[in-house]
């Protein structure tokens, strides 16, 4: 009978070796997770985890680039008077060393700048401008295939004495006719020859172009952002009236030269000459006859009538 006994125990004990115990298939009961209302289960893990638990970075959006200028056409007289309007005077900070001396920097359009060759220049002819340096564009002059850009005043002197015409009749007034580029120099406080040139080079027709273009064309080397517009400054201290004429464009009497300027840009032709009284007359000419044609005259330093023809 003990030998019945021990052999029935034995394969009892065989079995619950190879059987698994039920209560292991349960789960216990401190463990089961708790839910709150409206919380969100994740089906599947996190696609930032790596296996190992790490945190993994995202990797990082592609930065956009700017959008290339698309420049076209010829510029337009409208443009360039806004270019000159919009850009000339206005205030920005230096993000380059610009060199000093009238060969300035040549910058081909459409070209990725150099900056090893604006270096040597600046090595070469010594600096005139520093990077950080406030910056007033003081002068913007247009050539059939290029623009030159001067920066606190260029790097070279403007007068060019050959560009006048002395004409003197007996009996007559003595007139001066001049090149009204000649001796235009930079803002006050601001000496001809003591800034920077910028040559931008087109090796083509001016395409026709706004401010806004202008400036990313000049962005490599001066950043007109957070700058307030000197143009504006400047317009908002004039007189209502001079303010909505420089707006609509139209030289009226009362106006001084910069005035002017700022209304309708500058002159094709100046002549200046002497009155009956001995009073300085200068008349500022828009247009060629038999086109229309604007003469504007100061007696001084204001206008004193404005004339158009054919009417």
């Amino acid at each position: 009978m003990s030998l019945y006994l021990a052999c029935v125990l034995s394969v009892l004990l065989l079995a619950d070796a190879d059987v698994p115990r039920i209560n292991s298939l349960r789960p216990e009961t401190n463990n089961a997770p708790v839910f709150a209302p409206g919380d969100e289960i994740p089906l599947f893990p996190a696609s930032g985890t790596a296996a190992g638990g790490d945190q993994q970075t995202p990797a990082p959006a592609a930065a956009q680039q700017p959008a290339p200028l698309n420049l076209s056409g010829t510029l337009q007289e409208s443009s360039k008077l806004l270019l000159i309007r919009y850009v000339s005077g206005e205030l920005a900070k230096a993000v380059k060393a610009m060199p000093a001396g009238k060969e300035g920097f040549i910058v081909n359009v459409g070209s990725p700048v150099s900056a090893e060759l604006l270096d040597r220049a600046v090595a070469t002819h010594g600096a005139a401008i520093h990077s950080g340096d406030n910056v007033v564009v003081s002068r913007l002059d247009f050539h059939d295939k290029q623009i030159i850009v001067d920066l606190n005043g260029g790097g070279g002197g403007k007068k060019r004495l050959r560009d006048r015409v002395h004409l003197e009749m007996s009996g007559m007034p003595t007139a001066q006719v001049s090149d009204p580029n000649a001796e235009q120099g930079g803002p006050p406080g601001l000496q001809p020859g003591q800034g920077s040139t910028i040559f931008l080079e087109f090796n083509r027709p001016i395409p026709d172009m706004t401010p806004d273009n202008l400036k990313a064309l000049l962005a490599p080397f001066i950043d007109f952002n957070n700058q307030r517009s000197a143009s504006v400054q400047w317009i908002d201290t004039l007189p209502p009236d001079i303010k909505k004429a420089i707006q609509e464009r139209q030289p009226v009497i009362g106006m001084d030269r910069e005035m002017v300027i700022a209304a309708v840009g500058k002159p094709d032709h100046k002549v200046r000459e002497r009155d009956a009284d001995g009073n300085d007359i200068e008349d500022w000419i828009y247009g060629q006859p038999p086109s229309k044609t604007v003469f504007v005259r100061f007696t001084g330093e204001r206008v004193t009538s404005v004339k158009e023809f054919p009417k």
